[in-house]
């Protein structure tokens, strides 16, 4: 069977090029993730068929997730940080096995200070400990600095499409 590629994106290098169409119906999901097919297609000038379609070729390229974001103090998970890890070794190979660590909600390669940046959601302090004791247990970490968060003040996904 022959892949067919989507005419609305293409694919340059790593990413992917959208067109107007396809930005625009990010950016009305950006706004609100619940918003109906019909709503979309007004909205962008589609039938609620077109941007079924559209909206499945963009979750299926890995371009867009839907998912319902929560607030983990309500949920009670009541200790959240951002871990700075330095590490000696491979950097994919760190962050893989940081990656598998239940408690473990985000990691990032980044430049700078720190070879690794690990968002972490515990339910208490023993809990964040247990976390940062498996990160520490990878045998490339060197150090760790932990970052606890004492309040949230803006969180978005709403950043757009260029």
């Amino acid at each position: 069977m022959t892949e067919h590629p989507d005419p609305h994106t293409t694919r340059r290098g790593n990413g992917v090029v959208l067109d107007d169409t396809a930005k625009r119906i990010i950016e009305v999901l950006q706004e609100d993730g619940r918003r109906s097919y019909a709503a979309i297609g007004k909205t962008v000038g589609l039938s609620e068929a077109a941007v079924r379609q559209r909206v499945q070729r963009l979750l299926e390229a890995g371009v867009v997730q839907v998912v319902g974001v929560t607030d983990p103090m309500m949920l009670g998970f009541n200790r959240q940080a951002m871990i700075g890890v330095r590490t000696n070794g491979d950097l994919n190979t760190a962050a893989d096995a940081i990656s598998d660590i239940p408690g473990v909600e985000y990691v990032v390669i980044t430049a700078g200070s720190f070879d690794l940046m690990v968002e972490v959601v515990a339910e208490d302090d023993p809990k964040l400990l247990d976390i940062l004791a498996g990160i520490r247990a990878v045998d490339t970490v060197v150090t760790t600095e932990t970052f606890l968060y004492l309040k949230l003040r803006k969180q978005t996904y709403a950043w757009g499409t260029r």
